[in-house]
């Protein structure tokens, strides 16, 4: 037992340990804790010596806590000089913090509106039971809302409750209300905007409920599927509900409407589109819903004239459709609302594209007697339940009869008065034709050159909405100008085959989408189709696609294999069904070995295979090469091709580099046999054979490893793809290399790649793929902590907000105004960079490789708050650049100079935040221009090479040198009329020249040690070349051309010059990029010549030449002074799809010529001969109908030849004729042009009479005819009102003949719109305009003594004709008809106008939704003098909610909750802003004073002592009672937290505060922290031993120091129950005043801390200060 015993372990001795929450007495010295001395083994106290049994233990004072007074240095302190000065600061700073912590008024009210709450299902069933019960108050319910259900689920909540109306649209107003309530602080908050959201809401509710009513689909044909149709309203039961829905629904909309709490414009607007959109089942829902609310629309021709077409449309589709004989009712109800219209509002018929649509329609309506109607015209029904004609009431009282018998006898007035006016508009109600066929070929081609890096191809429309099963002929149509535009030599872009690709894959998925499912399907009973596999879209498609390569004129092979090879690899053609079908229809010479040659032999072997079996392969073989051949020189030449591609790479295939590319031709020159094979042998061997092994490589740990060599692979690799066009080997590289091989060099090369393809990108619709690894490459290398600026932003700019979620977009974002704000911090101080800075210069002499970026890191740090430091350090360095020659003499030293100062001033670029490019722009347009023009030959030298060597990386763009250097260096050149001006440009020129090349034309590396230096350099100036290109920097480079050509000519420049600039001109006109950017910008190509033809600087003789650069840009050849189809040149050569536009371009210019050569007489026989020259050239020749279709949209748009251009020349001779007129408009002016005019005007009527009448298509006129015409128009027009309205006797003597002007120019628009063609942007913009004249003009000629009805008749319906023929926006689901309608209120038109008359004005003015609740009211100021001063009243129907009654008794919760804010607020008064209407409204606000009201004067004294107050007394008795005191029974006081010191100021001695103490016992001491003396800081264990316990307060921790400011604010009157507990005030009272209570200060936080508010733990007992 002993022994067990003994190996038991031995227990630990216990240690006593503190609690947590106990400080410690000291921060920098072990001294224990406060109050806390447990006994230990060996302590002092246990030592018996003979001192401590002498004298007992103790031990000393570290500090002279007891024995420290601050009485002397107070003293001192009071007797400084400054001290009244201090104090009267230290009282400011009192007053001011009191002020600043006052507790506000809240900013917005406190009305008890309802708050949203989630409930858990079955309370808010409760809540809205009780809602629904009448019995139940409101107010009862007003407190909160339930939160949850929004938009439609609350509609049907509501109506499944049966909720009463008015109950139901309190809770809506207070549920919109809410939605609001964060919305009313904005300053561009609009009280009525919720109405619009919430229209939309109800809108769409209703138009959910008419979806559910379907029509039964046509039976499929060739389809033996039956099915069964079940409406909704076929059921009993789902009819009643549904009509119970739908009415409730239409019992809200109507109170809705009649408040303002749906937006009645928005819902009118709705109703119209809804109408003309929806079925014919849901026709007679929503004609009854237009029936109720006519009458809201009849007051706006802006609804009006929809409202009729929607009618007429529904009518025309109820006669065209099987089952019309059922829909009578409806029919006649639409007849009837359109009777209605006709007799309220007959303007609205005043169309001539209705009139011509409808016109049999429209006189069946309004002239034929139909007997008594079903229903009264009048009838506003609210029954949905509709009635036949055999339940209404026949018998009808006579004066019932003769009154139907007058409004018909109106109606035919009417429809007489509407057919008159509309006749004349349409210039004898002469039919509107369709287009040609092949018109729209010119703008298809158009919309495909338009195409770019930001064209989202899955919203751009091209092919049209068929909704039958079978493809239109305009499909078919459209499908070969796409397929011929992709491989046509006339057009330019290696991006063509992809856009194919992507528009065939949306139209097949929307046309796969309209087979399967039924409801798409055409519900024509009488189309059928005998081949249910034909109408597939894929099988039709394959046809489509075959009959094209069977008949289409193929010059380009190569383009053919390219195009079908991304076709048949995305699945949309095969080359199986293909090859097999050539072979079934037995195809002669499709083998080698067989003549004649067939057309499909080339495709055969060129088109590739991507996804092709042994068998499809073997076929393939067997048919281009026969049977018995073994050897095929495919397999010959594929060997080769692995030869080449093993030496181009031989590290993938490990080996080693001998040498390595350093230009794109280099890579053609080392593959001779891969860049002549065919397409099918690329890709085999590329593609199938030589990516999966380049992929490995990648992937592989060496490649990691050797990051430079892959560098050299990858953009070798990228060097071959783009030559082959291997755009999907480019990017599928691109992403492995981003992901798996993490360096900045490989990131910089995938970027630069990435940017420069961004169009391939686009077309391909890979555009969302890649921004998914960007975003995940941000993400790695923000993991890693590094920021790349190239990155965030290529990131940004390839999402374009479409691909990236809003989060992460946000994200990055940030990032990158982190990453800026890093490099620029912003201060109101910036340092002031001094303007020369020797360091630059200095840096031509320190050959070290770090100086550099030393350099520019010690810029940065000295000046990057400066806004303008990297101006001045680019200012400096090509100061510096200036000093080389003359310190370096060796050419190759000096280029590595100038690569030096090249690294400097990119290590600048990378600290500036967003790089310095746009500074070098403001340099060199600002001051830096009289410094490039002293730079002399080899400065230019130095120059070229850091400019270069800047654009290669990064840092300057192309487009910033070109226009900063080489644009101004040639229009100087261009503006030089000496020699002497010559002679000091010749530089300048030279360097011009040679930065062009450089920068544009250069196409592999230099060997003189300037960039670009190797293949990487090569591929990063081919992406700064894309944006040079792009808008709206290819319009500068446009504009350069002229002034090249106006070089060319200067004969003072030499000929040296002269023709370097022409090679210039040349050789990028020439160019693949260039071409394609003026394809896709003609208009910036036009307007930039008609700009050098227009200058006044430029002479006639250089038009010429102009116009043959012009040719060259648009064209391949360059012939001067030749006619557009002059020579050898045939109509099909040159009018075609593809140069329509640009040689469209060509004829106006010639036009121009001819016109300005008409308008003078020396020149006018010159002219008249060209014409007819040009004349013979398109038409003494035998033309096909499709020619004759493409020169009629060639000369005018579209429409006949002769018609095209006499209509288009003598619309151009109306313009020049207005335009010539002075402002002045003097009578020989008018009465010339209107002699002139109205002769063309009628010879061009008669010709499109004669053009209608033979059955060809209406001419339209061409776009910048259109442009003229409107824009002399708009500006006569305005002429004209302006001098009606003008004062004086040249008004009253003009008048007659200035109104018959006035209707001249009305009918001279009438006419171009009959005939205007597309609406280009310009004209939309003078369309406004002319909206805006016309509708004063027509207003002059209806008031006072210029009253002339005919003129105003005129003026009207040419303003009718323009307001809707002017183009809506199409892109919005509800049409604004209210876009270009006159926006003047009803205020702003003169009071004697005819009242017959005001009803049509009126109805043109911007709608208004009047409201009774704020009908006729409107606020103003106390003095105002005038209506003007006052506003109207604005509606607020969602922030009025209606009061419930009276409220309940307070609750003490909130009596409560007050007094705990006046608590922690420190603050007697509180001001609730809890009115309906907020104080705000009133400017109020806290003063913090009160009128004090107390009988007790002791009890008014200590009030006073805290605060200040509102009272009548004089200063004197103010004094008087400041400076008496007041006796006051209670206990002696006790030292504690009441008496700390003040700012730092050491307590006074302990008998000074008793005897203040006594004075003063009811106030409050400062509320910053007692301070201990270090001496008890210090005192060790016995400091505390000798006093007692400390009090639950002393332990609660201080965050504040003897430093902080007092806080006035929180200064309280003491009470019981606030600072004193019980307990201290009974042991406390004893005590001597050698035991006081000390308050122990926690150590004082560190300095950037002390302004916080500090965490404090709370203590387990007692409550401490309140902070």
């Amino acid at each position: 037992m002993r022994e067990s015993k003994s190996e038991l372990p031995d227990l630990p001795i216990y240690q006593s340990k503190p609690p947590e929450w106990l400080p410690k007495v000291s921060t920098s010295a072990d001294l224990g804790f406060i109050g806390f001395h447990p006994p230990y083994p060996g302590q002092p106290e246990d030592i018996l010596s003979e001192p401590h049994i002498k004298n007992g233990f103790s031990i000393g004072h570290a500090i002279s806590a007891e024995t420290y007074t601050s009485v002397d240095t107070i003293n001192q302190k009071l007797r400084e000089e400054d001290v009244l000065s201090d104090l009267d600061d230290f009282m400011n700073q009192i007053f001011a913090r009191r002020i600043d912590n006052l507790p506000q008024i809240p900013s917005t009210s406190s009305f008890r509106m309802p708050i949203r709450v989630t409930l858990n299902d079955s309370k808010r069933q409760a809540w809205f039971a009780d809602l629904a019960d009448p019995n139940v108050p409101l107010h009862k319910l007003g407190k909160s809302v339930p939160h949850g259900a929004k938009g439609h689920d609350l509609l049907d909540l509501l109506q499944t409750n049966n909720v009463a109306i008015p109950r139901a649209v309190w809770f809506l107003r207070v549920f919109g209300a809410n939605e609001t309530a964060g919305l009313r602080n904005k300053p561009s908050y609009n009280p009525t905007h919720y109405s619009v959201e919430w229209a939309n809401v109800v809108t769409s509710y209703i138009k959910k409920q008419l979806a559910d009513i379907a029509l039964p689909t046509a039976p499929r044909p060739g389809l033996n599927i039956k099915t069964t149709f079940k409406g909704v309203l076929s059921d009993a039961e789902t009819r009643d509900r549904w009509i119970s829905r739908f009415s409730y629904c239409l019992d809200l909309l109507r109170t809705f409407y009649t408040e303002g709490l749906v937006d009645n414009r928005t819902f009118l607007s709705w109703l119209v589109n809804q109408l003309a959109t929806c079925n014919l089942a849901q026709g007679g829902f929503v004609t009854r819903l237009a029936e109720e609310y006519l009458d809201g629309m009849s007051v706006c021709r802006a609804l009006m004239r929809p409202f009729v077409d929607a009618c007429l449309g529904r009518i025309h589709e109820i006669r065209t459709t099987v089952t019309g004989g059922c829909l009578a009712g409806l029919e006649g109800s639409l007849k009837i609302l359109l009777q209605r219209v006709s007799l309220a509002h007959p303007d609205a018929f005043i169309s001539p594209r209705t009139w011509s649509t409808h016109f049999d329609l429209i006189t069946e309506i309004l002239t034929q007697y139909h007997g008594p109607p079903t229903n009264n015209i009048d009838n506003h029904s609210n029954n949905l339940e509709t009635s036949s004609p055999s339940e209404s009431d026949t018998t009808m009282s006579s004066t019932e009869t003769q009154s139907q018998a007058v409004l018909f006898e109106m109606m035919k007035d009417c429809y007489w008065d509407v057919k008159i006016r509309n006749e004349a508009l349409l210039f004898r109600n002469l039919p509107m034709r369709d287009p040609a066929s092949l018109g729209s070929a010119v703008s298809d081609v158009q919309l495909l050159n338009s195409i770019s890096a930001n064209t989202d191809l899955e919203t751009l429309n091209y092919f049209p909405t068929d909704h039958s099963a079978h493809p239109s002929p305009s499909f078919t149509h459209k499908l070969r100008l796409l397929l011929s535009w992709c491989i046509t030599p006339l057009q330019y872009g290696d991006h063509r085959p992809y856009v194919v690709s992507t528009l065939l894959t949306r139209w097949l998925k929307r046309a796969s989408r309209r087979t399967t499912h039924s409801d798409s399907i055409d519900t024509d009973t009488n189309s059928t189709n005998t081949s249910g596999a034909g109408s597939a879209p894929a099988r039709i498609l394959q046809d489509e696609l075959f009959d094209w390569l069977d008949t289409c004129e193929c010059t380009c092979v190569e383009g053919v294999a390219r195009l079908f090879g991304e076709l048949g690899k995305n699945g949309l053609w095969s080359f199986d069904e293909y090859l097999g079908r050539l072979i079934s229809r037995g195809e002669i010479g499709l083998s080698n070995l067989e003549e004649p040659t067939s057309r499909h032999r080339d495709f055969l072997r060129w088109i590739p295979l991507s996804k092709a079996t042994s068998a499809l392969m073997n076929q393939r073989r067997l048919t281009l090469y026969g049977a018995r051949v073994r050897d095929i020189p495919e397999d010959i030449k594929e060997k080769e091709i692995r030869k080449e591609i093993r030496a181009l790479f031989p590290q993938v295939f490990d080996g080693e580099a001998e040498s390595v590319c350093a230009s794109p031709r280099e890579v053609i020159d080392k593959c001779p046999v891969l860049f002549s094979a065919c397409r099918f042998e690329q890709v085999r061997c590329v593609t199938q054979w030589f990516m999966p092994l380049l992929r490995k490589h990648l992937l592989s740990q060496e490649a990691f490893a050797a990051s430079s060599k892959v560098l050299t692979t990858y953009c070798t690799a990228v060097a071959l793809f783009e030559l082959l066009k291997f755009y999907e080997c480019v990017l599928e590289i691109s992403l492995l290399v981003l992901e798996q091989i993490p360096t900045i060099a490989m990131l910089t090369a995938v970027l630069e790649t990435l940017r420069r393809l961004t169009t391939i990108w686009a077309c391909m619709n890979a555009t969302g793929s890649i921004c998914t690894a960007l975003h995940t490459a941000h993400q790695f290398w923000r993991q890693q902590g590094i920021q790349t600026r190239a990155l965030m932003t290529l990131l940004i700019e390839m999402d374009n907000g479409r691909h990236l979620d809003q989060a992460s977009r946000d994200h990055v974002v940030g990032d990158l105004t982190a990453f800026a704000h890093a490099l620029f911090p912003g201060t109101n101080a910036p340092e002031v960079v001094p303007p020369v800075l020797p360091e630059i210069l200095l840096l031509a002499e320190d050959p070290s490789p770090d100086a550099p970026s030393l350099l520019a890191n010690s810029l940065w740090y000295k000046y990057r708050t400066s806004p303008d430091w990297a101006w001045k350090v680019w200012d400096n360095t090509v100061a510096s650049l200036r000093q080389i020659p003359m310190m370096l003499q060796d050419l190759a030293g000096r280029r590595a100079c100038a690569l030096r100062y090249g690294a400097f001033l990119l290590h600048v670029d990378q600290h500036l935040p967003h790089g310095m490019n746009e500074q070098v722009l403001k340099w060199c347009l600002g001051s830096g221009r009289n410094e490039v023009a002293a730079l002399n030959a080899d400065s230019w030298d130095i120059m070229t090479v850091v400019l270069l060597y800047l654009c290669v990386q990064g840092a300057l763009t192309e487009t910033t040198i070109l226009e900063g250097l080489v644009y101004p260096g040639w229009n100087l050149g261009a503006a030089a009329s000496s020699v002497d001006q010559v002679q000091s440009l010749g530089v300048f020129l030279r360097a011009a020249n040679d930065l062009f090349e450089g920068l544009l034309l250069l196409e592999g590396n230099s060997t003189n040690g300037v960039p670009p230096m190797d293949l990487f350099d090569v591929q990063r100036l081919g992406t700064r070349r894309k944006q040079v290109y792009q808008e709206p920097h290819f319009s500068l480079l446009v504009a350069s051309i002229p002034t090249l050509v106006v070089i060319e000519q200067n004969k003072h420049i030499p000929e040296q010059i002269r023709s370097s600039c022409r090679t210039l001109r040349q050789a990028v006109s020439g160019g693949t990029d260039f071409r394609q950017a003026a394809y896709r910008n003609l208009d910036t190509v036009r307007l930039a010549f008609e700009k050098s033809m227009d200058s006044e600087t430029v002479s006639h003789s250089l038009r010429d030449p102009l116009f043959d650069a012009l040719r060259l840009v648009l064209e391949d050849t360059e012939t001067a002074s030749t006619p557009p189809f002059g020579g050898d040149k045939t109509v099909s050569s040159l009018i075609s799809p593809w140069k329509l536009t640009a040689t469209a371009i060509e004829l106006k210019f010639t036009m121009r010529q001819i016109s300005e050569g008409l308008s003078n007489d020396s020149t006018r026989d010159t002219a008249n001969s060209t014409l007819e020259r040009l004349t013979a050239s398109v038409f003494d020749r035998s033309m096909t109908s499709e020619e004759t279709n493409l020169v009629s949209v060639l000369a005018t748009g579209v429409g006949p030849l002769v018609c095209g251009k006499f209509l288009n020349t003598g619309l151009r001779c109306i313009s020049q004729a207005l335009a010539s007129l002075t402002p002045q408009l003097s009578a020989s002016e008018l009465s010339g042009f209107q002699s002139r005019a109205g002769e063309i005007l009628r010879v061009l009527a008669f010709i499109l009479r004669s053009s209608t009448e033979d059955g060809t298509a209406s001419p339209e006129m061409d776009s910048h005819v259109q442009d003229e015409l409107f824009s002399a128009l708009c500006g006569k027009l305005e002429a004209t009102h302006s001098s009606m309205t003008s004062d004086g006797d040249a008004r009253l003597a003009n008048s007659s003949q200035m109104t018959q002007f006035a209707i001249l120019l009305a009918r001279i628009l009438q006419f171009g719109l009959r005939c205007r063609g597309r609406w280009i942007s310009s004209a939309r913009g003078f369309g406004s305009r002319i909206i805006d004249v016309i509708f004063r003009m027509a207003l002059f000629y209806l008031a006072g003594a210029s009253l002339d009805i005919v003129a105003h008749s005129v003026l009207m319906d040419t303003l009718y004709y323009i307001l809707d023929e002017i183009p809506l926006d199409t892109k919005s689901v509800t049409p604004d008809y209210f876009r270009y309608y006159p926006q003047f209120s009803f205020s702003e038109i003169a009071h004697d106008i005819p009242r017959e008359y005001q009803p049509p004005i009126r109805s043109l003015l911007p709608y208004v939704s009047t409201t009774h609740s704020v009908a006729n009211l409107a606020c103003g100021p106390r003095d105002a003098t005038s209506l003007s001063q006052f506003i109207p009243v604005q509606n607020r129907p969602w922030d009025w909610v209606e009061h419930l009654g009276d409220n309940p008794a307070a609750d003490p919760k909130e009596e409560e909750k007050e007094r705990q804010e006046k608590e922690r607020t420190k603050a007697k008064y509180l001001v609730k802003n809890t009115t309906s209407l907020s104080l705000e409204l009133f400017g109020a606000h806290m003063t913090g004073d009160g009128i004090l009201q107390c009988e007790d004067p002791r009890i008014e004294s200590d009030m006073r002592s805290f605060e200040d107050g509102l009272t009548s007394e004089s200063i004197f008795k103010r004094d008087w009672r400041d400076t008496r005191m007041y006796s006051r029974d209670g206990g002696s006081h006790v030292k504690g937290e009441d008496d700390d010191d003040v700012m730092g100021l050491q307590s006074l001695s302990a008998a000074t505060q008793r005897k203040t103490e006594r004075h003063s016992a009811s106030r409050r001491g400062s509320p910053a922290s007692s301070v201990v003396s270090r001496s008890s800081a210090h005192g060790g264990p016995s400091a505390f031993r000798n006093s007692p316990a400390p009090g639950p307060s002393s332990l609660k921790r201080s965050g504040s120091t003897a430093s902080e400011p007092i806080d006035v604010d929180n200064l309280n009157i003491p009470t019981s129950s606030t600072r004193r507990t019980s307990k201290r005030t009974a042991s406390s009272a004893k005590l001597s005043d050698d035991d006081e209570v000390e308050i122990i200060e926690m150590p004082s936080t560190s300095a950037p801390k002390a302004s916080k508010k500090p965490k404090s733990k709370a203590p387990t007992r007692g409550r401490g200060k309140k902070r």
